[in-house]
């Protein structure tokens, strides 16, 4: 995936006081096979009215809160109005101030658009900017190279 760099976030996180409303869903590892199995039982206008994005081990799909999917460990990520180019784990929250973190992880990034999904337990930082319509197809064929290359 461009646009994807990994290493140890320089923050801790902790619980969040108000959880972020989510607008993005994303399973690493296993979880992200498991949530994209539950993604391709879903009917095509359902696929269709997400979009999503994937690379090695990771899948992310962008969406209307009602609409998106649960599947055991999955994270839901949200904004906060002082950090517009992160989405941020819903339920945790970074012990910096979150405008401080977005500068921050921005500056490491060479590549890749906003909005940058932030996955603490990861860890990762990935741009999710070039994220299209989700295809049966396509998925399905994501998910067959994963579970080919699953250990």
């Amino acid at each position: 995936m461009s646009g994807e760099t990994q290493g140890a976030l320089p923050v801790r996180w902790g619980p969040r006081a108000q959880p972020l409303e989510p607008l993005a869903v994303v399973g690493v590892g296993y979880v992200a096979r498991a949530l994209a199995r539950r993604v391709l039982l879903e009917d095509d206008a359902r696929l269709s009215s997400w979009n999503g994005v994937a690379g090695r081990g990771v899948l992310v799909l962008l969406g209307a809160v009602e609409s998106l999917p649960w599947v055991d460990g999955v994270t839901y990520l949200g904004r906060e109005v002082s950090a517009p180019s992160l989405l941020l784990p819903c339920a945790l929250a970074p012990e910096v101030l979150v405008s401080v973190l977005e500068r921050a992880l921005l500056s490491r990034v060479e590549v890749g658009g906003t909005p940058w999904a932030v996955l603490p337990s990861g860890p990762w930082l990935l741009s999710v900017a070039s994220a299209r319509p989700v295809h049966r197809a396509t998925l399905a064929a994501w998910l067959a190279d994963e579970e080919g290359g699953a250990s």
